[in-house]
C-alpha cells in the first residue's frame, strides 16, 4: 500500500487521506511536522537530503521532517521519523504550527500545515543514508549567515521555519 497523507483545511481539522505523491501533485493541503534538535553548546542540528529525494535532494534542512500517518498523532510521527531519519530520539515538544506552498522544479508541491517540534540531543546520531547524505551542527550565528549568503543550499521550509524556531527558543 503507498504512503498516506492526512489532508486538513486551515484550522488542521481532517478532511481525508490521498495518496502522498498524488497530495504533492495536485498541491493539496495536508498535515505535515518538522523536528529541529539543539545541542548543549546551542548548535542546531541539520542534515542535507539524499541526493536522489524525490524532491530537495542535496538541499540542507532541519533533523527531520514528514507527515504523520493515518490515525498516528503528530507527536508520535515525529518520535518514529527521528529514529528512522537519524537514529536517534529524544523528548521533544511543539513550538508552533504554520502553513506554507512550495512549487519545485519537478511539478510538485508541498503544501503544508507544518507543526514544529524542537529537542535537545548531544549523543550519538546514525542516520539512514537513503534519508540523508551528511549532517552536522552548526551555531545559530553561522547558519544565519549561511542562510543569508547561500538560501538556494537550503530546503523552502528550513527557510521559513528557522527564523520562527530561534524566535521560540529565545523567549
Amino acid at each position: 500500500m503507498k504512503a498516506q497523507v492526512i489532508l486538513v483545511n486551515e484550522r488542521d481539522e481532517e478532511t481525508g487521506l490521498m495518496e502522498k505523491m498524488e497530495a504533492h501533485e495536485k498541491g493539496l493541503l495536508h498535515r505535515a511536522f518538522s523536528v529541529f534538535i539543539m545541542n548543549d553548546n546551542g548548535e542546531m542540528l541539520i542534515h542535507q537530503r539524499a541526493l536522489d529525494k524525490y524532491h530537495s535532494g542535496g538541499l540542507w534542512t532541519n533533523a527531520c521532517c514528514s507527515h504523520p500517518m493515518p490515525g498516528e498523532s503528530v507527536e508520535a510521527a515525529a518520535h518514529r521519523r527521528l529514529t528512522e531519519e537519524m537514529g536517534f530520539d529524544c523528548p521533544l515538544r511543539e513550538l508552533f504550527q504554520f502553513t506554507y506552498r512550495t512549487e519545485f522544479d519537478n511539478g510538485l508541491i508541498e503544501h503544508e500545515y507544518d507543526h514544529v517540534w524542537v529537542g535537545t540531543y548531544n549523543g550519538v546520531i546514525n542516520p539512514d543514508p537513503g534519508e540523508v547524505h551528511a549532517f552536522r551542527f552548526l551555531s545559530v550565528d553561522e547558519l544565519t549567515r549561511q542562510l543569508l549568503a547561500t538560501p538556494g543550499q537550503f530546503t523552502s521550509w528550513f527557510r521559513l521555519a528557522f527564523p520562527k524556531v530561534i524566535e521560540h527558543l529565545r523567549e
